[in-house]
């Protein structure tokens, strides 16, 4: 039982400060000035080689 308590001590307290403070310095990496280049590129390659709309009801005939 010793471990099981010494572990429980251990993620009550410098394991939930280590993944609140991991988490801020995401939040603050990604939102960091100059980084909106970095994300235009990516977050159009779904639609990179589309040129107009799909047509309605194609997709979900696929889907069935």
């Amino acid at each position: 039982m010793e471990t099981y308590t010494f572990l429980r001590a251990f993620a009550d307290s410098w394991m939930l400060l280590f993944l609140f403070t991991f988490f801020v310095g995401m939040v603050i990496w990604v939102f960091r000035p100059g980084s909106t280049k970095t994300y235009e590129d990516p977050s159009g390659i779904p639609f990179r080689h589309e040129d107009k709309p799909a047509q309605r009801g194609v997709a979900d005939a696929k889907e069935a």
